[in-house]
């Protein structure tokens, strides 16, 4: 049988578990694989298949049909099944099939298909044969006798490209029913989809996957130059190896990060681990990770190496492991490298025939990426030499290969050649110190500022001060205020979408958000330094997110709270330029203060307390004491918020009595109530409850005054701290419900939350136990839409207690251990009051249930998604109620 050409359907198969077989039966295995051999090679080459390559167990077949293809997995699988094993037990191979076009070259094959049907034979299981939509189509007509498709849906495979739908053949002499593929959609991870699949990269992603799996690598960082794929790579990687983690494979995109403080925050919110105060982050972190089985993927660490301690510490973790792409290695213990090369490039003093060209990575990538943009394109004799050469003079790197081929639209590849060799010579200006690659990078990066027109260039300049993307609004805003820019922003924006040199990325907005590669901002950055502009620029970057901070503040209270939430969440890295742009200039200290004040309450409600605590005290560190304004009376009320929050009870305390000075200095009546109601609460906390109440009834009454019924609410709810902590029952309940009334009457339902759960706590000292559980529902429903996780798991206990109560213990098990699971998902421990009710709890309930029963309904719970847990929380009644609807 020659090797088919041109579109070919690929069979690749696998032992299940041989690895375990050849360990407990060494000699026996001997005997086994070749019976194994003998069947798959006679059922291939009887159904005109083509046996390209045999690697330990596994065949990789190419067959001229789909038809032939399929028809050969089911004959196999049927001699398989009978044929008689002995004493290894029967041999359970997985299939995959998959079709498409491929380049053969001396009986081997190249390209995607052959990428793609590995990656959907990992997804499944012995015994079972697995077909890609395009093998599908050519199947589904003429399907052997007794044949059938079942189709198992939409699924992520570990190529991190868009999902993929997978069929399943099934026949009735033949097992059909499997577990759930093991693809992406059901392993833990945050991996982000990516638009392209991987070019190439074999050689770098076996040697890396072997080297990071080594017992004795707990880290490994992938270094080179800017644009040499490292992210990709990296991403590659941990999607072929998650199903050696337990908990999952983890990316932390560092590229926003500007401080190295900001490092420990950063993995934290990957994770989802909230701070512990008094507790360190660090800490809470570690603690977190100890006996976590799990890949952590840290990307563009260059900019923060002073941060490399923090990945010391973690290494202390025994079974996780490290993945770091960076520019220069981090120089800790336990480090391993890996350099990235370029992408494999021809020999341009001997090119292959065009049809053959497309073995080299470099030029596959061009050619895969020039056609998504001309579907006519394709290497011929004559442009051939010119392909070949672009990829050779951009040194295989696959950024400056793929810019190069956005301008296949204009360009021919000769016409390209010739604009790309006179920039090379003329735009050196790179630092000497530089590896070469990444000179010609600038080069590549240059030459396509280079073909933009003058208004292009300035609104490339200055969409550099934006980190981690940014809006139509924002661009609009900061790029053309004035009017000087020459285009419209929109048309400008499509412009720089077209050429690559902005990514439009789909949101759940109507509008689009726009970003762009790290590598391109880092250079229009420098034009936009050399230009003499980055202080205007900057200066209308902080005053526009200074202006979305303070639209946004007072709508986190409101009836819109969760998108306002999430805009400002998204909106991060921005927030962070601001504030390192501001603080290095004197005349910012203004709007460096407003900006924190602004940020307050966003900060306390998604837990990024240390980081607002960090920039809040920076800028009031800048700030005279002679400076009355009220952007200072603001910035020192969020410093003791804050404070409170992390614990610093004495420093929130002192914060909050300067705020209530200058705001009564400045007649802040508004500003001086909200201030003294925080400071009546943080006595509360400190056990001074004169003070407490004379504080907390002077902004009552100021609110009242004002007729400002936020401050109205929140001083009632604050004196119900004090009468909750001082066991007066019923002043607690009198005054929670009425800030629970106004809060919903102003549709704050994060707060409405929080007073559902306070009294939900109450009455349920009181053996109401229906009204509490209503109440915590109720709480429980509004915390799960807002993404309060942390609450959720309170909840999830408190009503994993009213089951113990109400007769329950199964049930409670199961809440309890969903509780635990998500607490230590975000890092949140047990208040000291709901501690004291666990360990009460816990004795009772594991006596009340057999052995078996326990550990059977605590393992369901550990099991549980956030989601599953809080759909079984709510569905008391057994009737599927849409908890998110309420």
């Amino acid at each position: 049988m020659t090797p088919p050409t041109g579109t070919v359907t690929f069979l690749f198969t696998d032992i299940e578990g041989s690895t375990k077989l050849w360990e407990r039966y060494p000699e026996p295995m001997k005997a086994a694989l070749g019976r194994h051999d003998a069947i798959l090679s006679a059922v291939i080459e009887s159904h005109q298949g083509y046996v390209f390559k045999t690697v330990g167990d596994a065949f990789c077949a190419a067959f001229p049909t789909a038809a032939s293809a399929l028809a050969a997995a089911l004959a196999a699988q049927r001699a398989l099944a009978a044929e008689p094993w002995g004493v290894t037990g029967p041999l359970r191979v997985r299939m995959a099939l998959h079709t498409g076009a491929t380049i053969e070259r001396d009986g081997d094959y190249f390209g995607q298909p052959v990428n793609r049907v590995a990656r959907l034979l990992s997804a499944g299981y012995g015994g079972q044969i697995l077909l890609s939509l395009p093998s599908y189509e050519l199947v589904r007509d003429e399907l052997p006798d007794g044949a059938g498709i079942r189709d198992l849906g939409e699924h992520r495979l570990k190529d991190l490209a868009r999902p993929e739908r997978v069929f399943q053949a099934v026949a009735a002499d033949l097992p059909s029913e499997f577990p759930q593929l093991k693809t992406l959609d059901t392993l833990p991870n945050n991996l982000p989809p990516q638009r392209d699949a991987l070019v190439g990269r074999e050689t770098e992603l076996a040697a890396a996957r072997g080297l990071l799996l080594r017992p004795d690598v707990p880290m490994l960082t992938l270094t080179g130059p800017g644009g040499a794929g490292k992210t990709r790579l990296a991403l590659q990687i941990a999607g072929d190896v998650i199903d050696q983690f337990e908990d999952g494979a983890f990316f932390v995109n560092l590229a926003p990060i500007f401080a190295t403080d900001l490092v420990t925050s950063a993995i934290a919110e990957a994770l989802g681990v909230r701070e512990q105060p008094p507790a360190p982050l660090l800490e809470t972190l570690k603690q977190t990770l100890h006996d976590r089985q799990m890949l952590l993927v840290l990307d563009n660490f260059e900019q923060v190496l002073d941060a490399a301690p923090v990945v010391a510490e973690l290494l202390n973790s025994p079974r996780l492991k490290v993945l770091v792409t960076s520019r220069a290695c981090l120089e800790i213990r336990g480090e391993h490298e890996y350099p990235v090369p370029p992408l494999m490039l021809p020999d341009l003093a001997n090119l292959p025939p065009p049809e053959r060209l497309s073995q080299y990575e470099a030029v596959r990538l061009f050619i895969e990426r020039a056609t998504a943009i001309r579907p006519d394109f394709s290497v011929t004799n004559e442009n051939a030499p010119a392909v070949a050469e672009i990829c050779y003079r951009l040194d295989g790197l696959p950024l400056a290969i793929e810019l190069a081929a956005a301008r296949i639209r204009m360009l021919t590849p000769a016409a390209m050649l010739q604009r790309l060799s006179d920039p090379l010579k003329l735009l050196t200006g790179g630092p000497r110190d530089l590896p070469a690659r990444q000179q010609t990078l600038r080069n590549a990066i240059a030459w396509s500022y280079d073909l933009l027109d003058e208004s292009e260039k300035l609104l490339f300049r200055r969409l550099s001060v934006f980190v981690g993307g940014f809006s139509l609004e924002a661009a609009e805003s900061v790029c053309d205020v004035e009017g000087d820019l020459g285009i419209d922003v929109l048309d400008g924006l499509a412009s720089l979408v077209g050429k690559s040199l902005v990514r439009a990325a789909p949101t759940s907005e109507s509008e689009p958000r726009y970003t762009m590669l790290e590598v391109l901002r880092e250079y229009a950055h420098e034009q936009l330094v050399e230009s003499g502009d980055l202080a205007t620029v900057a200066e209308r970057h902080i005053r526009f997110y200074l202006a979305l901070a303070q639209q946004a503040s007072p709508l986190l209270t409101g009836p819109d709270q969760a998108q306002w939430l999430d805009c400002l969440e998204m909106e991060q890295g921005n927030f962070r330029v601001a504030f390192a742009w501001s603080h290095g200039v004197d005349s910012a200290v203004e709007l460096e203060l407003a900006l924190a004040g602004w940020l307050l309450l966003f900060w306390w409600m998604r837990g990024h307390l240390t980081e607002g605590w960090q920039a809040v005290t920076a800028a009031l560190a800048r700030t005279s004491a002679d400076d009355h304004s009220a952007a200072h009376a603001q910035a020192l009320h969020c410093a003791g918020g804050l404070a409170w929050n992390l614990g610093k009870l004495a420093t929130a305390a002192t914060f909050f009595e300067q705020t209530v000075a200058l705001r009564r200095e400045l007649g802040d009546k508004r500003g001086m109530a909200q201030s003294l109601s925080n400071l009546g609460a943080v006595n509360v906390s400190l056990k001074n409850f004169p003070k407490a109440r004379a504080c907390i009834e002077e902004a009552l009454a100021i609110g009242q005054e004002l007729g400002d019924q936020n401050t109205v609410g929140l001083a009632y709810g604050n004196l119900g701290d004090q009468a909750y902590f001082q066991g007066d029952l019923d002043g607690a309940q009198h005054f929670w419900s009425q800030a629970r009334d106004i809060f919903r009457a102003l549709k704050d339902d994060y707060s409405v939350g929080i007073y559902n759960n306070n009294l939900g706590e109450l009455v349920r000292q009181r053996g109401d136990y229906a009204e509490a559980a209503g109440l915590f529902r109720d709480a429980l429903r509004i915390f799960q839409r807002l993404g309060g996780r942390t609450l959720v798991a309170t909840l999830l206990l408190n009503l994993g207690e009213l089951a113990w109560l109400q007769g329950d213990p199964e049930r409670a098990a199961q809440l309890f251990a969903a509780a635990e699971e998500l607490r230590e998902v975000v890092g949140v421990p047990l208040t000291y009051d709901a501690q004291d009710q666990y360990d009460r709890t816990m004795p009772q309930l594991k006596a009340a249930l057999d052995e078996t029963t326990f550990t059977t309904a605590w393992g369901k719970g550990r099991a549980m998604s956030q989601e599953e847990a809080v759909a079984y929380a709510l569905n008391l009644d057994g009737k599927g109620e849409d908890f998110l609807s309420h």
